[in-house]
């Protein structure tokens, strides 16, 4: 199972619980440099440049998070200019 899941033998597939804000930030952070240098970059292109950068099992979490950053810009662009979650910020 775990060669199917792309895990070499010796790696554990990824627990989210166990995940730190430093691994949160770190992925903000690449997603929203790679958004920067690639605006028009689709998710699958972005999961080929940084997945390498993470754990296997992490795709959702970078896809989830450059969907959040895209929404974001979306908002500012169509002139909403406070998103939930980010007021003071």
């Amino acid at each position: 199972m775990l060669r199917r899941r792309g895990l070499s033998p010796g790696q554990q597939p990824m627990r989210f619980r166990e995940d730190t804000e430093k691994d949160q930030a770190r992925a903000r952070e690449a997603v929203g440099a790679w958004r920067d240098e690639h605006p028009d970059g689709s998710p699958d292109d972005m999961l080929a440049a940084l997945g390498p950068c993470f754990h296997p099992d992490y795709g959702p979490v970078l896809r989830a998070v450059l969907f959040r950053a895209d929404l974001r810009d979306a908002k500012v662009t169509t002139g909403i200019t406070i998103v939930v979650g980010q007021e003071g910020r």
